[in-house]
């Protein structure tokens, strides 16, 4: 198995155990449960552990491959969802645009993506010509 090597002090979590760790290596096992731990990126602000709403989000924002990274401008990661109910909006809203779940997922308005949504539906369709 290829893994590409991380850098130091990027944080890899465990949503089952509401853990995070700053690991080196690319693969790395939850030290509670023996899971595997998700790479989050360099720039995850870690809700508290009894910050159950926070959690969910982050674990759907995990699972729909957004990482915590700034890439070059080291500017942090730009927008994310923290409740549940954001991550909610932004997939409600993305319905019929065409946009991966992540980009929809890092848009900060979710009015933007409903007016992604109309401008999708107006486009012509060619017809078929008749017989």
């Amino acid at each position: 198995m290829l893994t590409t090597p991380t850098a130091p002090g990027r944080h890899h979590v465990c949503p089952p155990c509401r853990a995070s760790y700053k690991r080196k290596g690319a693969t790395a096992l939850c030290p509670r449960c023996r899971g595997p731990l998700i790479d989050a990126g360099r720039h995850l602000q870690v809700p508290r552990r009894r910050d159950a709403a926070a959690w969910r989000a982050l674990t759907a924002l995990l699972h729909a491959g957004v990482r915590f990274d700034s890439g070059s401008c080291d500017c942090g990661p730009g927008w994310r969802p923290r409740t549940p109910r954001e991550v909610r909006e932004r997939l409600a809203a993305s319905l019929g645009t065409g946009l991966p779940v992540a980009r929809a997922l890092t848009t900060r308005d979710a009015a933007d993506l409903a007016g992604q949504r109309r401008a999708a539906r107006q486009v012509p369709r060619v017809s078929r010509p008749q017989r």
